[in-house]
């Protein structure tokens, strides 16, 4: 089964079975890309993801397989890599997606320390040893990547590693957080030819801002976000599309907003 593999690239992706996870293996899948569907609870979400990607494959030999692991567990990540390799044949790049926001929102003088620590160990932890452990499988296997450019690694940050909410603080350090691991990678990895960039979404329309969908929607119509709409999963999946194919072939440890001009500084 492996050995069919060879002909298609293949990229891990973390937090695929629903929201900007799903997004960006849509959009992989379109671009003729394998796809290993990483979940951690919700398998009938990513049965139908790689169902999605399936009816967008434009190759046979594509293959989308769902994989639970919990990037949070140290055990779960050495096993993600080694089932991804197993059971796709190869590993050709790595979409740090997975995250999670706070349980509940709090301000800074009652949030908690397990909270913190929740959300340290899924958002920064989590893809910090994942990509470690990818990176040394590419390394100590020598194998050839098959994508334009090589191997690859994006990490999926957040609006939140720059601005500060002080009523989710940890996920905020998290994330900002996340955006220094991705810059550190990106120094070390470039001696491998391995280029590694940061994709910084805004208001994005999924599970974990829908909770606050009429304040997000009252502060888009005023004009906080420029562009005057919600990010889609689809958006996501464009920009990291973009770079796992190599449309960014002299770029690394560079930040790419996907925000719709959030982030643009005004008076």
């Amino acid at each position: 089964m492996a050995n069919k593999q060879r002909g298609r690239p293949v990229v891990l992706v973390t937090g695929a079975s629903r929201g900007l996870g799903r997004g960006i293996a849509l959009e992989l899948a379109s671009a003729g890309c394998s796809v290993a569907i990483n979940f951690a609870s919700h398998l009938d979400a990513a049965r139908d993801t790689a169902a999605l990607c399936r009816a967008l494959a434009p190759f046979r030999g594509q293959r989308f397989v769902p994989i639970k692991a919990n990037i949070a567990d140290s055990a779960d990540r050495a096993r993600l890599v080694r089932e991804t390799a197993s059971v796709m044949g190869r590993i050709d790049a790595l979409v740090n997606n997975a995250g999670r926001a706070a349980g509940r929102s709090a301000d800074l003088c009652e949030s908690t320390e397990e909270s913190f620590d929740e959300l340290m160990r899924t958002n920064l932890k989590g893809p910090y040893f994942l990509t470690q452990a990818v990176a040394n499988f590419w390394i100590e296997s020598r194998s050839k990547p098959l994508l334009d450019g090589g191997f690859k690694v994006v990490f999926v940050t957040s609006i939140s590693a720059d601005a500060a909410s002080i009523n989710r603080g940890e996920y905020c350090v998290s994330k900002a957080g996340l955006s220094m691991a991705s810059r550190l990678w990106a120094l070390r990895l470039a001696r491998e030819g391995i280029p590694v960039v940061e994709l910084r979404p805004g208001i994005m329309e999924t599970d974990m801002t829908a909770p606050r969908k009429a304040d997000y929607d009252r502060r888009i119509a005023a004009g906080e976000v420029p562009l005057r709409r919600w990010g889609t999963p689809r958006d996501m999946g464009l920009a990291v599309k973009a770079v796992i194919t190599g449309q960014f072939p002299f770029t690394t440890g560079a930040i790419i907003t996907v925000d719709g001009g959030l982030s643009v500084p005004r008076l």
